[in-house]
This record gives structure tokens, sequence and C-alpha cells, in this order.
């Protein structure tokens, strides 16, 4: 197995590793307020990219039962609330 064909393969291993060296090497690029803006980049767009991800990975039809079932229990609480007034 060549070296070429063997980072094709663990890409994944050796970008992690490749990142940590980088961060041991540079660790001011992810100080908070530095260039990175962890404060913004982490709570935000980090939490939305992942949130995003996983929905892109579910079923369609557990997506479609779940929006129905969550309609239905709005509107049902809302329908309460309206007649206890």
């Amino acid at each position: 197995m060549g070296l070429l064909e063997r980072l094709r393969k663990e890409w994944f291993i050796f970008g992690i590793v490749l990142v940590i060296a980088v961060a041991r090497l540079e660790p001011g690029v992810g100080v908070k307020g530095g260039p990175l803006k962890p404060e913004i980049t982490i709570t935000y767009i980090a939490v939305s990219a992942i949130f995003f991800n996983s929905g892109l990975s579910l079923k369609t039809e557990l997506a479609d039962s779940g929006l129905y079932a969550t309609s239905c229990v709005f509107c049902c609480n809302f329908n309460q609330s309206c007649w206890w007034e």
C-alpha cells in the first residue's frame, strides 16, 4: 500500500493530526478574540452546522411524521388554550 493510497483511505485521521499539529505550532489563532473568533464561530456557526447536517441525514418518512405530529400538538394546545378563556 503506497503512501498516497494510505492517505486517501485514512484522510480523516491525517486531517485531525494535521490540525492538531498546526494548533500546537500556532495556538494564538484559536484563542478567544483571535482571528477565528471562537466565541462566535463555535457558539453559533458550528452548532448550527451540526444540527443542519444531522437534519440532512434524517429519513424523509421520519421527518414528515415528526412535522405532522408537531403541528397536531401545536394546534391541539392552541385550540384548548382558546377554549379556557
